[in-house]
């Protein structure tokens, strides 16, 4: 899986979206996912991540096993030093 093409499909549904993805295990269908967007504001949790795991759907459906979803607005990234 090309990380880049991940990125630009997030990016493409979340118009202000910064993403920082991990390969958790080496084997790059494992990810960790970091997404940054004010879209979220005033979304609870789970909202957000329904948000994301729609726009990878069609990736779970074969190319990524499993993946670890952590989003957040850039005012919360901020207030925790994370910088992407």
């Amino acid at each position: 899986m090309n990380f880049e093409e991940l990125t630009a499909l997030i990016q493409s549904n979340i118009e202000d979206a910064k993403v920082q993805i991990t390969d958790l295990t080496g084997s790059q269908d494992h990810l960790g996912l970091l997404v940054v967007s004010d879209v979220f504001a005033g979304k609870m949790l789970i909202q957000q991540h329904q948000m994301i795991m729609d726009i990878l759907k069609e990736k779970l459906k074969q190319e990524i096993h499993a993946v670890q979803i952590k989003t957040m607005t850039h005012e919360q990234a901020n207030t925790q030093g994370i910088q992407l």
